[in-house]
């Protein structure tokens, strides 16, 4: 492969490269499959857009994949693609134009004698193209080892060369950019706003900033550049808190302990957790569209109360009205005065027409301002008051029309549809009449899709979208009809944990369900809906019992937003049986994931209702109401309801979670002050054997986990072990990796308070391994731990040091402490302070110095780095 003199540096494979990839959908679907099963193999990162190289794919979307990009593979087939009206080249064609010169090229074209000639065109011209390798092959299995060869090979190329000027340190594992998301365009015109809020921030005498404008008006966005710009003045971290589906105030805190790390698995007030977490640490949270939990605002008093170096970041429509609240209204973006044409020079022009020019020529390349046109950009740019969200709707029409076209059908329609919403404030108004306007452009079909999207939250995957189709005008059309809508600006593709999703801006989603409902189909929608991840869960659920629990609990985590639309639409339409069902079926995901605060709101909520439900159902709600009561507020009356859950479900048939409620009663039992031992044991002794009986080798094992600790706290260490290893025997057998984690990370306690040290010590690794995996920080805090009581009983005091700060850091993090009887490494790590003070002092300021994945790889021995390498980055 030859090229020009100066390579961009290829970074090391622990810095996650992303690779491009180009090529048609349908035709070579195995082959783009092959594509990425060679680069994750490689352990890179696959960029590849799932809609396809299209005809006329949305070039602001994939512009921006390619300039965060590191290599460019383009697989070619037969076909060369539509060619779509007013343009010269086809999608496919575009990719390869748009890639950067220096960017690495790697172009795969199969064997044919059928192909396009356009397309024998654009690979004669690749073959004469110097930074470009040209690679024939057959079929999707020999492209797989060509590309992972081909990958290999590069990769060693380049790499003394990125050894010559070191590139700045990858960002560690709670870095800012793992926690604020990455504008896929570029943010035009903010500069003075980014530097007003920031201002404010940096002076620390105001708990809460709010960023209050009408919807479109670009408050997120700033609030991601604010956030992506004062890194330095938070030097514990960003957390960007999304707000758009929760609309029960309830949820405010449990969304905020999510994003935190903080499980709510209700052994603690999850108010006292944040509380715990925040303190002393110098933070920034973004809550991102607070207007429909407003009533909730005080939480945030009593939040900066308790950690008052934790700062706030708001962005809402209306004022919180709360002590230590700063609000800055977020304006439009400036336009021409009135009767002034655009300006010709780039340098002098408003940022309004700045942020027009950049998105018609996204879609639109070449587009100038000329004197032809300059005064209709400038009355669109006034005519939408500067709203930016508003103004790349309108220039995403320069496909298809000029910026004469768009101003007149502006002036005829938006006086006429702002007429009919004069209730809201003005700029509101035109933000509203400007989506209609853009969506009276679409044909019917892929306006009724848009519409039917109304249903769906923040997220949601193609797979879901087609499953709603049946019926519907768009149904079989799904994929071209989200493109037209990619196209047109109104629906967003992005990346979640990997994975390619969907998203509607929150106010085109509020435009969209407000339409559902006017044509009166938003109920069936939600049904529909509700019915698909029903019957998601119904699938992925009984992965949580076994070897594929990982996964399970990563594709649920993905789909957390939708999972909570479903439920709430269970409830709010009186489905009650079948929300019961739908939070019960996911009893493991709210156990491992915490979200019992959140089932607990939904299930009070049925409660409340006055509708008939099953006693399987008034068991469901209770357990779920009862079991943050059980840990945090005990009592005899606790007890008591958990007794009751126990009746109702046995004679409801159902032996299996009536024996799971009697082993949370004899759990209940034990958080009593006056503890009954032997009544607590009895139930729970009753309920593994139930479990066991039945084949719930899941709660069979927690149940013998509770059983464990139980003897703990008596003293009765053998009996405690005698538990744990049945547990951890039980759980391994299920393939059960959290109770194996947890089971295993007691045992190995215990072993080490035993002076077992050679016991405990593999097993310590094992649980941090698991941990790592389930994405459980928690387990992580506890392998840590468990490794630095070894290190410090052998006399390892740096090490020891370093790992006991780093896993402190963790425990402050996510707001969890335990009781001292379980802690075991701090009285050897005492003995070593007395012994060894400076090499104690010389671990500690590393640990504090340290990222999560430092510590873990400092944890872990060697041979274990390169399986972790990749959980980490993912952290």
């Amino acid at each position: 492969m030859t090229g020009e003199r100066e390579h961009p540096r290829i970074r090391t494979p622990d810095q996650r490269i992303r690779v491009f990839v180009s090529s048609t959908l349908r035709e070579l679907a195995d082959e783009r499959r092959a594509a990425r099963a060679a680069i994750e193999r490689m352990r890179l990162a696959p960029v590849m857009f799932e809609l396809g190289a299209r005809p006329h794919p949305p070039r602001s979307l994939y512009r921006s994949y390619l300039a965060q990009s590191d290599i460019f593979i383009g697989i070619y087939g037969d076909s060369y693609g539509w060619v779509a009206p007013e343009e010269t080249v086809s999608g496919l064609e575009d990719e390869y134009d748009l890639a950067p010169r220096n960017m690495p090229k790697l172009i795969y074209v199969r064997v044919s004698d059928g192909r396009d000639a356009r397309l024998e065109e654009l690979i004669a011209r690749i073959r004469d193209d110097d930074t470009a390798a040209y690679l024939p092959f057959r079929d999707a299995s020999e492209l797989e080892d060509q590309i992972a060869a081909d990958l290999a090979t590069l990769l060693a190329e380049r790499f003394d060369e990125s050894r010559a000027e070191p590139e700045p340190p990858a960002p560690d594992s709670s870095s800012l950019a793992s926690r604020v998301p990455v504008p896929y365009t570029t943010t035009i015109g903010r500069e003075r706003d980014i530097a007003g809020v920031r201002e404010l921030l940096a002076r620390g005498t105001d708990r809460v900033v709010s960023l209050i404008g009408p919807g479109g008006i670009g408050k997120s966005r700033l609030a991601i550049e604010v956030a992506r710009s004062t890194e330095d003045l938070f030097p514990d971290g960003t957390y960007f808190v999304p707000l758009e589906g929760v609309l029960e105030s309830a949820l405010l805190l449990p969304t905020i302990g999510y994003v935190l790390g903080i499980r709510d698995n209700g052994e603690a007030s999850l108010e006292e957790r944040i509380s715990r977490a925040l303190d002393g640490r110098k933070v920034l949270l973004v809550l991102d569209n607070f207007e429909q939990i407003i009533d909730v605002a005080p939480a945030l008093v009593r939040l900066y109360t308790v950690a008052p170096l934790a700062s706030f970041l708001v962005t809402s429509r209306t004022i919180l009205r709360i002590r230590g609240e700063r609000v800055y209204e977020v304006q439009g973006l400036r336009t021409p005065d009135e009767g002034r044409a655009a300006s010709l020079d780039p340098s002098t022009r408003t940022s309004a027409v700045s942020l027009f020019v950049d998105r018609a020529q996204a879609v639109k390349p070449g587009f100038e301002i000329t004197a032809d046109n300059a005064a209709d950009v400038a009355d669109i740019c006034r005519r939408l008051e500067g709203l930016p969200l508003a103004i790349e709707l309108a220039a995403a029409k320069m496909r298809l029309l000029t910026p004469r076209g768009i101003a007149q059908r502006l002036e005829q329609r938006l006086p006429l549809l702002t007429a009919g919403v004069r209730d809201m404030p003005e700029r509101h108004q035109t933000m509203r009449a400007t989506i209609e306007w853009s969506v009276s452009l679409l044909p019917d079909r892929d306006r009724e899709l848009l519409e039917d999207l109304g249903v769906f939250a923040r997220v949601f995957s193609l797979d879901a979208v087609e499953a709603l189709g049946a019926g519907r005008s768009w149904e079989g059309n799904t994929i071209d009809g989200i493109a037209s809508l990619v196209d047109a600006s109104l629906v967003k593709q992005t990346e979640v944990g990997g994975r390619a999703a969907l998203s509607l801006l929150a106010i085109v989603r509020e435009y969209a369900l407000g339409r559902l409902k006017e044509r009166g189909e938003a109920g069936r929608m939600r049904a529909a809906h509700a019915d698909y991840y029903s019957a998601f869960v119904k699938r992925v659920a009984p992965g949580l019992r076994g070897e594929e629990q990982a996964d399970a609990v990563a594709r649920l985590g993905l789909e957390l937003p939708n999972l909570r639309a479903a439920v709430r639409h269970l409830v709010y339409t009186d489905r009650l049986d079948d929300a019961g069902d739908f939070a019960w079926s996911l009893l493991i995901y709210w156990w491992i994931a915490g979200f019992f605060g959140e089932v607990r709101v939904w299930m009070l909520e049925l409660l409340d209702k006055p509708q008939p439900i099953s006693q399987h159902t008034r068991a469901v709600a209770w357990f779920f109401a009862l079991w943050g009561e059980m840990w945090q507020r005990p009592s005899d009356q606790v007890v008591a309801g958990l007794g009751e859950c126990v009746r109702l479900f046995a004679e409801a048939g159902d032996a299996d979670a009536a024996a799971m409620a009697l082993a949370a009663r004899g759990t209940a039992r034990v958080q009593l002050s006056d503890i009954d031992v032997e009544r607590a044991e009895a139930e729970l002794l009753d309920a593994v054997q139930r479990l066991h009986d039945l084949g719930n080798g899941w709660a069979e094992a927690i149940s013998e986990v509770s059983l464990g600790r139980l003897c703990w706290v008596r003293g009765s260490i053998d009996d405690a072990l005698a538990h744990f290893d049945r547990a951890s025997e039980v759980a391994r057998a299920g393939g059960d990796l959290f109770t194996t984690s947890v089971a295993g990370n007691l045992r190995a306690r215990l072993n080490f308070v035993r002076g077992e040290i050679d016991l405990a010590e593999p097993e310590f690794l094992e649980t941090l391994l698991l941990s790592l995996r389930l994405h459980y920080d928690e387990g992580v805090a506890y392998g840590l731990e468990g490794v630095c009581a070894v290190a410090a009983a052998r006399g390892d005091a740096w090490r020891a040091a370093a790992l006991a700060v780093a896993a402190s850091s963790v425990r402050h993090r996510i707001g969890v402490f335990d009781v001292e009887a379980f802690t075991v490494h701090t009285p050897h790590l005492e003995i070593l302070r007395g012994r060894e003070p400076e090499a104690v002092a010389r671990g500690e300021a590393a640990g504090e110095e340290m990222s999560l994945a430092e510590a873990v790889l400092l944890a872990l021995p060697d041979e274990e780095h390169p399986e972790v390498d990749e959980i980490l980055r993912h952290w």
